[in-house]
């Protein structure tokens, strides 16, 4: 699986940053903005909800793949991002030109979830087809140049927002104004 920063401005990561559970770097182009979509959505959806939402995610995805979408952009965080990478694997079994892309924060985003949000964020960091570091340690706003940085290698939004509130709500907005096409799986 290619590993990339987003910029040759950085000289290196910290290899004490949570570096165990990151790939090597290995630099690989993007695919086409007009060929991408980013997902965005809240950390916690109700476990009633999300047999709906996993089908709404499957419907969606191939709808857009047959609409020419091979780049999926997901930001990795807990909830709807995990979800839907989740659902381009699936996809990904049916269609092998389908890619996985993760737009990581920092290193340490997982590093104070539970142990079992944690493997599953491993086995998807394995299974992507790229990984993207966007920003080399944690700091006040990295969440959201991530989300930026997904956006605007995107020309559609996929999201599950139920409220006008919080990132979620920021990166729709950002990828509206944008002019992206926005889907909204809330269920």
């Amino acid at each position: 699986m290619p590993f990339r920063e987003s910029s040759d401005n950085y000289d290196s990561r910290d290899p004490d940053a949570s570096a165990g559970s990151l790939p090597p770097f290995s630099p690989e182009p993007l695919p086409d903005r007009q060929h991408c979509l980013c997902f965005t959505g809240h950390r916690l959806i109700p476990e009633k909800d999300r047999p709906a939402l996993s089908a709404s995610l499957d419907e969606a995805l191939r709808e857009a793949y047959g609409q020419g979408f091979r780049g999926f952009f997901s930001g990795a965080a807990l909830g709807f991002d995990l979800l839907a990478a989740q659902a381009v694997l699936r996809l990904r079994d049916r269609f092998p030109d389908a890619r996985l892309i993760l737009a990581l924060p920092c290193p340490s985003q997982a590093d104070r979830w539970a142990q079992t949000d944690r493997q599953l964020y491993n086995r998807m960091l394995s299974r992507a087809d790229q990984v993207i570091l966007v920003s080399p340690a944690y700091f006040e706003g990295c969440m959201q140049k991530r989300n930026r940085f997904m956006v605007d290698r995107s020309s559609l939004c996929v999201c599950y927002m139920k409220h006008c509130r919080g990132g979620t709500w920021y990166t729709v907005s950002y990828a509206y104004d944008q002019g992206l096409e926005i889907r909204n799986l809330t269920v």
